[in-house]
């Protein structure tokens, strides 16, 4: 089998590389795990809350990836209508914007450290009172004590985008495979070649994928694939995809968070019109409405690479809800999640060419901004697959700033 571009990994940012590539003409296949596979089968685009939030998460020290953010913000509606025409089904972005709430004194004093940090660079902020919160939002609890609103904190329902970014991948002739990239190496005379691991009985399992239904997909397993340019977009799996140098898959690890997914039951009307992002005794929390009606409530963080949902989890964030919002207690508790983000040490990407290698890129490292990214990533992917370069505010986020990471890739 060959083809022009291979990516590794089918979550958002493998699976909106693939359509942009395909929509240029590129023969593009995109390997992705198995759904069922318990170990590797659930991207972490899936189990996120589809926040799409520069200014009410940027923190202290983070200003490049403040600008990088930005960017993404500023390309995603346009990317996200043309995506919606393209599948023919909606991805729920939602436009009201994100009310950051605190609960206390000792929580408003650090929200308002961080707004003034934030008007700093120039985002906007408009600082409420208590009873200004509760006129735009009128079931949060009488005990907050003020927050700020980000106008242009918006989000996106993750599933239904997941969805449509696979929809539009195939409808422009992208093919998928199911299975995992294990390695790869270059071959004589140019381009690359890409081992799939053997997925039968006891064979090895890695990747990334969206999930979802298999009709009609190629299936694959320990075979090869010629291809002119790879693309290692795996999430947190990237580290695993042999070929790369180590120094870059020892950057990308996996940082566990478990989310819930609530939803109202008949006759309860909407109890949230904005995200809310909360600071409840010092914890964070984010509420994030969907148009059917759906709830999420996030997210715990952990240095941790299992996928286990944990009852203190569930405990502390329904504890920390219910603190913000009472109502929460009357919505059905429908789905615990777990997912794993691609950190790396400094919070931000790694996207571009890997060291010398030509046509080998990696684009993976977004931890908690893989959705809002994934436009952004699929402009600088394809700016460098055609041989072009990507907006300079991706300069600070290419693989060669990690310390070792421009040796040989297939020296491993």
């Amino acid at each position: 089998m060959g083809a022009d571009v291979v990516i590794a990994g089918g979550g958002v940012i493998g699976t909106a590389i693939a359509w942009r590539a395909a929509l240029a003409g590129l023969d593009t296949v995109i390997v992705e795990p198995d759904a069922d596979d318990p170990e590797h089968g659930r991207a972490s685009s899936l189990v996120a809350a589809g926040m799409l939030a520069p200014a009410s998460e940027s923190l202290f020290g983070e200003g490049d990836l403040l600008r990088l953010n930005l960017l993404a913000l500023r390309r995603f509606p346009d990317f996200a209508s043309e995506l919606e025409a393209a599948a023919g089904e909606q991805v729920g972005l939602r436009r009201e914007g994100t009310l950051a709430i605190a609960y206390d004194a000792g929580d408003y004093a650090a929200l308002m450290r961080l707004t003034a940090f934030r008007r700093s660079a120039g985002l906007d902020a408009e600082e409420l009172d208590s009873r200004a919160c509760r006129k735009l939002e009128p079931f949060l609890t009488p005990d907050v004590h003020g927050g700020v609103r980000f106008a242009s904190d918006w989000s996106v329902d993750n599933r239904r985008y997941a969805a449509a970014l696979r929809s539009a991948a195939r409808a422009a002739g992208a093919r998928i495979l199911p299975g995992r990239v294990a390695e790869v190496n270059p071959r004589d005379g140019g381009g690359w070649s890409v081992r799939l691991a053997d997925s039968g009985a006891g064979g090895e399992r890695n990747g990334g994928g969206t999930g979802g239904e298999r009709s009609g997909d190629e299936r694959a397993g320990g075979e090869r694939i010629d291809c002119g340019q790879a693309v290692a977009a795996a999430g947190c799996w990237t580290s695993e995809v042999g070929g790369l140098p180590l120094a870059l898959r020892a950057a990308i690890r996996p940082v566990k968070g478990q989310l819930l997914r609530l939803r109202h039951p008949a006759g309860l009307p909407p109890v949230l019109s904005h995200t809310i992002r909360a600071t409840v005794r010092g914890t964070d929390i984010y509420l994030v409405p969907r148009a059917d009606g759906e709830l999420v409530v996030g997210s715990t963080q952990e240095e941790r690479g299992d996928q286990l949902v944990t009852a203190g989890a569930v405990h502390d964030l329904l504890r920390d809800a219910l603190s913000v919002l009472p109502v929460t207690s009357e919505l059905e508790l429908a789905e615990m999640c777990v997912g794993l983000r691609p950190g790396t040490a400094d919070n931000g990407p790694i996207v571009g060419p890997v060291g010398d290698a030509n046509g080998l890129l990696i684009a993976s490292g977004h931890f908690r901004n893989g959705i809002l990214m994934s436009a952004a990533t699929a402009d600088a992917a394809m700016a460098y697959l055609t041989g072009q370069q990507p907006d300079p505010v991706w300069g600070a986020f290419t693989p060669g700033r990690i310390a070792g990471a421009g040796g040989e890739p297939w020296a491993f």
